[in-house]
């Protein structure tokens, strides 16, 4: 569907006169854009571990036994961590996107149906 200006943002006088205005429709574009959006986020978080694991094994490799390192392995794993957690919620926010796309598509459907009764304005169509 396409959006039609709301009353909020009306760029002419009612058309039709009387107690016509402009139509307001859901559009899933914003919903599913933002859901691509998140599954962006999930590639580009899938090789962050590999690469910080790569940083990793040089410094691991050369320096020996110091205390730092020890430190510094439990900074990395909590960075693993969070960066697997990143992906799993951009993952669920795609889905959850999705569905209130869906979601609202049914629902704009079911309560256009329920305006069949409804006088037309001048011109209109349904």
């Amino acid at each position: 569907m396409t959006v039609v200006h709301g009353l909020s943002d009306r760029v002419g006088p009612p058309s039709g006169g009387g107690d016509c205005g402009q139509t307001l429709r859901h559009s899933d574009g914003p919903w599913l854009r933002a859901a691509g959006g998140a599954d962006e986020l999930v590639t580009h978080l899938g090789p962050v571990r590999h690469e910080l694991d790569l940083a990793h094994q040089g410094l691991m490799a050369g320096a020996g036994r110091l205390t730092a390192l020890v430190e510094l392995a439990a900074v990395r794993d909590s960075w693993e961590r969070r960066i697997q957690a990143a992906q799993g919620e951009c993952g669920s926010l795609a889905a959850k996107l999705r569905d209130v796309a869906r979601i609202q598509g049914g629902t704009n459907t079911a309560v256009g149906s329920s305006f069949d009764s409804v006088r037309l304005c001048e011109g209109e169509k349904r």
